[in-house]
């Protein structure tokens, strides 16, 4: 691709931070027009300034970077020229996955991985694609199989446990027992295959 794009970068840690304008402005392929380590810096910038691309973590801090999106898309109102959101962060686990999907963001992928492959899966959604890690898939694919054997009351508990809500907060949530949420996640460990809370907050 020879067309230079525009990247701007919301990362809350300085090293990564610095890695990644190096490597980016050392391409030759990319402008990067602004950086931002917490929400607030970051709407300040976007009030000002675009990009093709905005590169974020999902953690910032003590804030959640995926909250910018639905704000900025608020600013954008019914503009179709949105930027493309990508996430470059440490997280895998099936509940940061899926709320960055819904947010829309169209490239998701995990710090293990070299910079040349994140600019690579960049490149791509700007041709239109969508980039998911592969360990993240699988995850998804796995919650996706487990989901088909739940009822809808299994589906609302095994989601709440995956956001790391305890059995007393869930069964005031569903108004429900204790003691009902514990017979419920006994039958979701028989289903699904495993022997603990901690077992199925991995998967």
């Amino acid at each position: 691709m020879d067309k230079i794009s525009s990247i701007i970068i919301i990362e809350d840690h300085p090293v990564v931070q610095e890695g990644l304008i190096s490597h980016f402005e050392k391409t030759g392929k990319w402008r990067i027009t602004g950086t931002a380590s917490n929400l607030e810096n970051a709407k300040e910038l976007l009030t000002a300034n675009t990009a093709d691309i905005i590169l974020l973590d999902i953690q910032l801090e003590n804030e959640l970077g995926l909250n910018i999106i639905p704000w900025l898309k608020q600013q954008y109102g019914h503009n179709d020229t949105l930027p493309i959101f990508a996430v470059y962060t440490s997280y895998n686990d099936f509940v940061h996955v899926s709320a960055a999907l819904s947010k829309g963001v169209r490239v998701y992928m995990c710090k293990h991985h070299k910079l040349i492959d994140l600019e690579k899966a960049l490149y791509d959604a700007l041709e239109g694609k969508t980039y998911i890690d592969d360990c993240v898939q699988s995850k998804l694919d796995t919650v996706a199989d487990i989901l088909s054997l739940l009822t809808k009351r299994e589906k609302e508990i095994f989601a709440m446990v995956k956001s790391s809500l305890s059995n007393k907060e869930i069964a005031q949530r569903l108004d429900i027992s204790h003691r009902t949420v514990e017979n419920i996640l006994s039958c979701i460990y028989d289903k699904v295959g495993v022997k603990s809370r901690q077992d199925l907050q991995r998967l």
